[in-house]
């Protein structure tokens, strides 16, 4: 019983034998269809919308526009956004679009072949608008406002000043000047967007859906239709992968007032939408854009001295989560070294591409993307092996980060490049020092190997301030001894494993078998807040909060109650946002820490990159159940070697042209390391859950800097922008 513990997990046998459900697999009697009219303009004003024709169309039960939601408004860190764009809502400037994936009308009917007939019987009139799709553009100029309501398309500047601000540079004897730019990411999960809505014998308005964070979802859905929110259900099944894309709204809030609309007309049937591939890639949120401008200095010795760094995100049209995406870049945009004095500027710009949001990671792989590319080039430039200077300048037990604070207790960085590097081929000669000497080989006319190196740290948990808690219920039945436990837990299982975790820490915290306990999950009825299942949290949050309940059912057991019951609500050590002058914070309450190598073979003749190994060390705390864990490493590097080298998301004018599988490629097994090495690093967190961190998004950081220092290693060119297409690959090698 317990942890540390390899079993199947929880969820294995439905999966693999098709009987688990996801939400598209939902059929209630009698149930009806909806369809989504998206905008396809990047920018315009809607004058009119006729549905005339429309529902007149034989089978067509309800088509539902902008002045048909109560409140017609919806956002997780601002509610910017209409959940349907058009005149007469009440909201103002609620008449625009400002991305092609704003939705326009719901179309509701008995099949899914009437709704599609209606949804093209709409007729909508736009007076369009100049489009803004340069992020530079945007956050030079307020010529074209992309929400009229505020003064400037900036909606973020986050500010780092630390050390010698006005002089950062005064010690250094080598200065490294870049500048980066990384791409647009689709999370291409399994499961397009789908649920089913309905009210149920108690009043209850009932959804279910996919998502991350239930009980958020709730509250999205009441703020948007005026509804109590104990008069909204939300209830996941099984959900086919997130990685942050199912933060957001989706299909929540639009199933939610179709099945109010319905009711309000006497209708009481249930309502289904389930997306296609196409509409998943335009109606949900993506990895953003980042563009930076990064100044480091060091001495001749190794040492650090200075780092200046600009920040540009493509937030897109709307705030989403961008500016806690963009507060995490800035954070860790100097890596986990210690740097004496830094300036940091960090901004995020609205435009009329797709809203950026929440992925693996959290601005982390940009950021990384960034601070590892110039400690390589620095290492090159000073000509210092780059494991070295990287342990030349890694954060120690008790330094001040730029933002002025040090890092919690139970740093790994230093064992996890050590660990890594030795595993990797790394060399220590006789005075100590790492070295290798085989970093690049030609092994034929067009084929050249080299071997880069990265590492990075990640929060885990939320940052800056945000309201951080989990609550876990544990009921306890039986007579002399325990002889079952229901355990109530609000956390989504998003294919990570979560559930077999929370199932593994309950028999360990009440010291029974795992057969005895029963999960009742991802249910606002039956489970209080358990946050969201990102930024790396869920293991970390719930453990803590399943330990709480535990102590407290077992308390009340050996008073003989019956059953004996526990609530607990796990609050971590608080956090605290940037000061808006300088920066200073206490920023995160833990990290996890991970490093990376990685060989390649170019064919210079034709561009193409063929992955030979990868070894990723990654400090876990403790693994609760370490057969997730390899498979959470490996799923990152899947990730993150599409996000490296296959995945081109196109946007023209705003508009997707990469909207499907055959346009916007992602890996297959094919594409994988022919060796992948996951080494799992157990050093506990001094506040983790029986020492366990958080490690969801930590393989995914380093791998791109890795990369493209294995591809300078075997042909002497930087690759300052991704993904590496064989073209670009070429146009690269061809620069004289």
């Amino acid at each position: 019983m317990g942890v540390n513990k390899k079993i199947i997990r929880i969820d294995a046998l439905e999966k693999v034998t098709g009987k688990a459900k996801y939400p598209g697999d939902y059929y209630l009697p009698n149930q009806l269809i909806m369809k989504v009219l998206f905008t396809q303009k990047s920018h315009a004003i809607i004058k009119n919308i006729n549905i005339d024709d429309a529902v007149k169309i034989p089978g067509v039960v309800a088509i539902l526009t902008s002045i048909d939601v109560p409140n017609n408004e919806y956002g997780l860190m601002s509610p910017d956004q209409p959940v349907l764009c058009g005149p007469d809502s009440g909201k103002k400037y609620a008449d625009r679009v400002r991305c092609v994936a704003d939705k326009v009308a719901l179309i509701i009917a008995e099949s899914e072949e009437i709704a599609e007939m209606a949804r093209k019987a709409i007729k909508v009139d736009y007076e369009e608008l100049e489009i803004i799709d340069d992020v530079e553009k945007a956050f030079a100029s307020n010529r074209v406002l992309i929400h009229p309501e505020k003064e400037t398309n900036i909606f973020c500047h986050d500010k780092i000043r630390f050390g010698m601000t006005d002089n950062l540079f005064k010690d250094a004897e080598v200065i490294c000047e870049s500048n980066y730019s990384t791409p647009v990411q689709e999370h291409a999960y399994l499961q397009p967007e789908a649920g089913i809505a309905y009210y149920d014998e108690n009043e209850i308005l009932t959804i279910i859906v996919g998502g991350q964070w239930a009980h958020e979802d709730q509250e999205q859905i009441s703020h948007s239709l005026k509804i109590p929110v104990e008069k909204i259900r939300v209830i996941y099944p099984e959900i086919g992968g997130a990685f942050g894309g199912r933060e957001d709204m989706s299909v929540q809030i639009i199933l939610g007032l179709a099945a109010l609309k319905l009711r309000e007309k006497k209708i009481y049937r249930p309502v289904k939408i389930v997306w296609s591939r196409e509409e998943s890639i335009i109606g949900h949120h993506k990895r953003h854009a980042y563009k930076f401008h990064a100044k480091w200095g060091a001495k001749k010795s190794g040492e650090l001295v200075g780092a200046e760094i600009k920040i540009i995100a493509d937030g897109g049209a709307y705030l989403s989560t961008s500016a806690k995406v963009l507060g995490n870049a800035a954070l860790l945009c100097t890596g986990p070294y210690r740097i004496p004095n830094v300036k940091v500027d960090a901004y995020g710009v609205y435009t009329n591409n797709i809203t950026g949001g929440a992925f693996r990671g959290f601005g982390g792989p940009q950021a990384a993307f960034e601070a590892e590319s110039q400690m390589n080039k620095l290492a090159d430039l000073l000509n210092i092996d780059p494991i070295e200077f990287r342990l030349m300048n890694t954060l120690k037990e008790g330094d001040a980060t730029p933002v002025s604070s040090p890092l919690p207790k139970g740093i790994s960085i230093d064992d996890v490049i050590r660990e890594c590097a030795e595993k990797s081929g790394w060399k220590i000669d006789h005075s100590g020092h790492y070295y290798r000497n085989d970093t690049s080989e030609v092994l034929s006319t067009s084929l050249r190997k080299g071997t880069g190196f990265a590492c990075a740290l990640k929060n885990v948990g939320f940052s800056f301030g945000a309201p951080e808690n989990c609550w876990a219920i544990i009921e306890l039945y039986g007579k002399g001894e325990i002889e079952s436990v229901t355990l109530k837990h609000a956390a989504a299982e998003v294919g990570q494993g979560s559930h077999t975790a929370l199932v593994l820490m309950a028999a360990k915290a009440l010291n029974v078998s795992e057969e005895k306990i029963k999960l009742i999950p991802s249910d606002t009825a039956t489970s209080k807040n358990s946050g969201s299942v990102s930024a790396s949290r869920m293991t970390f949050m719930a453990g803590n909060a399943i330990i709480g309940a535990a102590k407290i059912a077992i308390e009340n057991w050996n008073r003989e109650e019956r059953p004996a019951i526990g609530e607990f609500k796990y609050i971590p050590p608080a956090t605290s946002p940037f000061d808006l002058e300088d920066g200073h914070c206490n920023p995160n309450f833990a990290y996890g820490y991970v490093a990376e190598s990685v060989t390649s073979i170019v064919d210079i003749e034709t561009g193409e990159i063929t992955i030979e190994d990868v070894c990723v060390v990654n400090d876990v705390g403790n693994a609760i159940n370490p057969a997730a864990v390899e498979g959470q490493i490996e799923g990152a590097i899947s990730q993150a070697l599409g996000y490296g080298i296959h995945e081109k998301f196109i946007q023209d004018g705003g508009k997707i042209k990469t909207d499907k599988f055959s346009t916007y490629l992602i890996p297959t097994a094919l594409d994988m390391p022919k060796r992948l090495r996951s080494v799992i690093m157990q050093k506990e967190d001094p506040i983790g859950p029986f020492g366990a961190r958080g490690m969801g998004e930590m393989p995914y950081m380093p791998f791109v800097p890795a990369l493209t220092h294995s591809i300078f290693k075997s042909t002497g060119k930087w690759f300052d922008s991704f993904p590496l297409t064989p073209d670009k690959v070429i146009e690269k090698l061809d620069e004289k």
